[in-house]
């Protein structure tokens, strides 16, 4: 059981059941957390900061796992194949699964419950399907946030499942420990499409259902060990392939869906995390991903707070039809917006700059 809040902290209503023991009431308590991460509503969102502090430090104790891969790579049976075994040693896994959301309706169709059956099914697992609604990087919004959730609440193990879209998956890389991308054994043109996007962030490459094709499994390997190298030794300093003080990013084969191989990757994350631990980037990694979720969160509170800006609103109707009717350059209609925003912000300043 996780220690109780501390008495200076914020207590939530939900923050003692997600502390609580391993159960159902703590599974309805993460679902409840969760949701009210997720919530728009500006008076959910002063509950959600009350909530993630007094959970704060209860988290950062779990190893944060990433995982992408182009649809159809096997992402999910993966997952479930390794959150099986991750059971079996003792380990409680959250999964934070990510389905895209149409263009055209909004919705997702958030099925990976669906697809990990028996995992969905241990109450040693959680498994938290989220749309991205539009969100960039292959993730969810609140992705970062719902990790502390699960943190708090025991799960030594989280993992994060992206869209699976290609080349623009590179934010999970930004709040993990560990970025692993599944590809197939006949992966051809779709390689050389993504790989300049993710491949070179990856600290391991797993070609999936290798049993399908061996020859052409151990093709990929070849081919994915080689540019890897040529990323390590051109693109990535960290990874530099003669100092045997920091990993080297890995290719390995393996079968998700016959198990195959499960036992080879967990030894090569635990590898990974011990190596990272003793040379300290482990924590400096950390830091970072800290500070960059909350220069994110200063970016998206600023777009809120200039769309609900008296001034842009007053504006914003008349400069768009000026834009799309041709007659005012996009570049031009920012700037003008932005210096509305600034004088409803500080309108001492906009007088004494009109007056000048």
């Amino acid at each position: 059981m996780n220690a109780p809040l501390p008495s200076d902290l914020p207590e939530h209503p939900l923050a003692a059941a997600l502390l609580g023991e391993p159960g159902p009431a703590q599974r309805r308590a993460m679902a409840k957390a969760i949701t009210l991460l997720e919530s728009t509503r500006a008076d959910h969102r002063v509950q959600a900061d009350a909530l993630l502090t007094g959970l704060l430090p209860h988290t950062g104790r779990s190893l944060r796992l990433g995982i992408s891969g182009v649809p159809g790579v096997g992402k999910s049976t993966f997952i479930e194949a390794l959150g099986l075994d991750l059971i079996a040693r003792g380990h409680r896994v959250a999964v934070l699964a990510v389905d895209p959301s149409s263009t055209v309706s909004g919705g997702s169709i958030l099925g990976d419950k669906t697809r990990m059956e028996r995992l969905s099914m241990d109450p040693r697992a959680y498994i938290r399907p989220s749309p991205s609604s539009g969100t960039l990087g292959g993730v969810a919004e609140k992705t970062r946030e719902a990790m502390l959730v699960c943190e708090a609440a025991g799960h030594d193990i989280v993992i994060v499942e992206t869209v699976g879209v290609g080349q623009s998956e590179t934010a999970v890389a930004g709040m993990t420990d560990m970025y692993c991308l599944l590809q197939l054994p006949n992966a051809g043109d779709d390689l050389q499409a993504i790989k300049k996007g993710v491949m070179e962030l990856a600290d391991l490459v797993v070609i999936n259902k290798a049993d399908l094709d061996d020859a052409a499994a151990t093709r990929a390997q070849a081919q994915i060990t080689s540019s890897l190298r040529l990323y390590g030794l051109h693109g990535r300093p960290d990874h530099a392939h003669h100092d045997t003080a920091i990993w080297h990013p890995r290719v390995m084969r393996m079968s998700a869906l016959k198990g195959e191989g499960v036992d080879a990757f967990w030894r090569a994350v635990t590898e990974f995390q011990a190596l990272q631990q003793a040379n300290g980037a482990f924590e400096e990694k950390r830091q970072q991903q800290a500070l960059a979720w909350m220069w994110e969160r200063i970016q998206s509170g600023l777009k809120q707070q200039f769309k609900a800006a008296p001034a842009v609103r007053g504006a914003l109707e008349d400069i768009t039809a000026r834009v799309l009717g041709g007659q005012l350059a996009a570049s031009t209609a920012a700037r003008e917006l932005l210096a509305k925003f600034s004088g409803d912000r500080n309108p001492e300043d906009s007088k004494d700059q009109r007056h000048a």
